[in-house]
């Protein structure tokens, strides 16, 4: 392949491309992590990885922390919780032998980034079936400069992220009429989430309406959706109530009635009620708008004028749009990413049948100038707070992280860090909570008790909470404050019980051990920044 590549300078483009993403990705988010970005779901894979590569598959006390059992009936965070009842993700199980080679947050970060790369590199090869190589070129460019490629690729590590390799290697296969690895890749996209078959549901309807395989799409659909409804129904409730008691009212409540609902519950409000489907799928309009043009801006608008990219993206799209809640209609998070191959493999079919458009200079122009304007879109909305070193968080009031003091912070934070016994219990903020999620037991302070595996309940070891970044951000956003607020509180009824004492505190991180003895600096420190705190007026 190396050999043909000065022969093909187009391929040469797509290749450059890749590699560019791949540097990019992989220095962002590798520095979001160690200057303490990552954030809760970081950690909530890693220890789901950690603890599957001790055999114990799918448990976490970081997931049981945000269970139905914990949030709405107040019981206590177990470490042998199984987050299948969350959500079902089978499809993690292929990297685990990566991951037990390499086991660190990390190994998950780059993991990512791989991936997605991977997946554009596949387009290409998918775009080629039926455009030359000039077009598929750009439309692999497309790719890796597109707002819902960038943003999630540039968080936290997610399964979603799975999802366009699969389905760019699933329509390539149908291509090619590779039949068993169409196969293997529609149960991949099975396993990656109980809801990753709404897109396979569009991929067969394509198939179905396009009359290119009836019978084959008939049979996706019917795959597709027998699985959905027999995962949600039946197997998801079999390790907790979370998907009727918490997922499904979160984010489909409004077509239910009472305080649960199955997914069947779920659809029958939805048919019985269209005036209100209609009103949720519409509104709120503005945004609907602004995020269709934001997933079309990479490809020059042509997935709005493609039947192909309505018929495999509209069912995620419908799934979007339905759902409430401010993230669904966020184009920098990690949902945005299951529309992306429906819009991409429809715009190429687009351009299969009008290639001498692609001649014109000015539509050239204008597809680069989209790529261009999507990069910054990107780059400026600061996606997962990647970018803080350049954009600031806020403008009014001004919140601003340099680089500079973002590595100074993380170099305070380490040595306490090695502080923590790797078999250790521990409760932290949530950006400490990655670096320290290798392990069984972990929880999110202020929590600080959970159940083991002996069903004994356990008072943690060591509590890693990060103040610094609260009184930063505070001065912005609320939530930050209210934190800070109910926090320095919590620590300090801890350090005054004896309970816990204070070993350190360093550029605002306070480090407490059960059972010690505070250190006369520490508790010195800790009030000249507790004095400080009030003098703000934050306390």
């Amino acid at each position: 392949m190396w050999v043909t590549l000065p022969k093909n300078p187009w391929l040469r483009w797509a290749i450059g491309a890749a590699i560019a993403f791949f540097c990019i990705s992989t220095v962002l988010t590798l520095h979001r992590y160690y200057t303490f970005y990552a954030s809760y779901d970081q950690g909530i894979f890693n220890q789901v990885f950690w603890n599957g590569s001790h055999g114990r598959f799918f448990q976490s006390s970081l997931s049981s922390a945000l269970s139905t059992n914990v949030v709405h009936q107040g019981e206590l965070p177990t470490v042998y919780y199984h987050r299948l009842g969350q959500h079902f993700t089978p499809a993690l199980l292929i990297w685990l032998p990566l991951y037990t080679l390499f086991p660190s947050p990390v190994t998950l970060t780059v993991l990512q980034v791989t991936l997605v790369t991977v997946a554009g590199l596949v387009l290409y090869l998918l775009a080629r079936q039926h455009v030359n190589d000039s077009i598929a070129a750009f439309t692999t460019i497309s790719f890796y400069c597109a707002i819902a490629v960038l943003a999630p690729t540039w968080g936290n590590f997610h399964d979603i992220c799975q999802i366009p390799l699969f389905t760019f290697t699933l329509l390539l296969a149908m291509e090619k009429r590779w039949w068993w690895l169409f196969w293997v890749m529609a149960i991949c996209l099975l396993m990656v989430r109980e809801d990753s078959g709404v897109g396979l549901f569009g991929v067969g309807a394509y198939m179905m309406l396009s009359r290119r395989f009836p019978s084959r799409g008939l049979a996706v659909c019917a795959l597709s959706f027998g699985y959905m409804l027999l995962l949600t129904n039946w197997v998801m409730p079999l390790f907790s109530e979370d998907i009727s008691e918490r997922f499904m009212m979160e984010r489909f409540g409004q077509y239910a009635e009472g305080d649960e609902a199955s997914t069947l519950e779920i659809i029958w409000g939805i048919l019985s009620n269209p005036w209100r489907l209609l009103v949720e799928l519409l509104t709120p309009v503005g945004r609907t708008i602004a995020y269709l043009l934001g997933q079309w801006l990479p490809l020059a608008f042509a997935p709005a004028l493609s039947g192909a990219a309505w018929s495999i993206a509209g069912f995620p799209l419908l799934k979007l749009f339905i759902a409430k809640g401010e993230s669904v209609l966020s184009i920098n998070i990690r949902y945005a990413l299951t529309v992306v191959p429906g819009l991409f493999y429809g715009a190429i079919l687009w351009w299969a049948v009008r290639p001498q458009l692609f001649k014109k200079p000015k539509i050239r122009q204008f597809w680069m100038a989209c790529m261009t304007l999507s990069v910054f879109v990107a780059i400026s909305g600061n996606p997962n707070r990647t970018l803080s070193f350049l954009i600031p968080d806020s403008i009014d009031p001004w919140v601003k992280v340099s680089l500079s003091r973002q590595w100074e912070h993380a170099r305070s934070i380490g040595p306490l860090l090695d502080l923590v016994p790797e078999e250790s219990s521990v409760s932290a903020t949530t950006y400490i909570i990655p670096h320290l999620s290798s392990r069984r037991k972990i929880l999110r302070f202020p929590k600080l008790e959970l159940v083991t595996d002996e069903g004994i309940v356990e008072r943690m070891d060591y509590v890693l909470v990060d103040l610094w970044r609260l009184q930063t951000y505070q001065v912005a956003f609320k939530h930050d404050r209210a934190r800070l607020k109910t926090m320095v509180p919590k620590i300090e009824e801890l350090i005054a019980t004896g309970e816990y004492g204070l070993v350190d505190l360093r550029d605002g991180v306070v480090f407490l051990d059960r059972g010690a003895t505070s250190n006369p600096e520490g508790l010195q420190a800790w009030e000249s920044f507790r004095s400080q705190l009030a003098a703000n007026g934050i306390l």
